[in-house]
């Protein structure tokens, strides 16, 4: 990889964790502290929230209709998230250990922490659990298979695509033939290390 290249993606990782660290100490200064897995807010914040939350049959009056006639597609959709997430984490838990890669942590990547959130009624808790967890588990399928694909092929494609993962931009430019078996073995290698 050229080293220009290699030096803006270098800088770019690390603006990005400066950015997430800075977003992170900003949001947990004003509004609330994270103590262990669980999160809280001072005393005059979350009576704030209390008066704020909507009641069940006034959310359902004031709701809008096609949100309630979509619902059961909406949730429908958990058959098919609930197999993925099994197959995805059986390939994980059984393949994994064999290639030597470190597993994805799925702590990571599905967070259910919205029910602290005093002005959201049960039904508003019940939606943000479920996109936490859709959104959480496809983040977590997101980031085993490209650890896989950093294992097996680890090559950009010949045309720009949109929405590639964060390991991408370190793979090698599509063509790039010259001691393509050493550097595969150096992209396994240095999944065994991941944290």
């Amino acid at each position: 990889m050229n080293e220009k290249i290699q030096q803006l993606l270098t800088q770019m990782a690390t603006l990005e964790d400066d950015l997430r660290t800075a977003i992170q100490e900003q949001e947990s200064s004003v509004f609330f502290q994270i103590k262990g897995k669980r999160v809280e807010f001072e005393n005059s914040i979350k009576q704030a929230h209390r008066k704020l939350k909507k009641g069940f049959f006034r959310w359902l009056v004031t709701n809008r209709p096609q949100n309630l006639i979509t619902g059961p597609i909406i949730y429908g959709m958990i058959i098919p998230l609930i197999t993925l997430d099994f197959f995805v984490s059986l390939y994980q838990a059984s393949c994994f250990p064999i290639y030597k890669i470190t597993k994805v942590r799925r702590a990571d990547y599905i967070v259910f922490d919205r029910q602290h959130l005093e002005y959201l009624n049960f039904i508003e808790k019940f939606h943000c659990t479920y996109c936490a967890y859709g959104n959480g588990l496809i983040a977590y399928m997101c980031e085993i298979i490209a650890r896989t694909e950093q294992y097996f092929c680890p090559i950009k494609h010949a045309r720009k695509i949109l929405g590639t993962h964060k390991r991408y931009a370190q793979f090698l430019d599509y063509g790039e033939a010259e001691n393509y078996q050493a550097k595969l073995e150096e992209f396994r290698v240095e999944l065994s290390k991941l944290k």
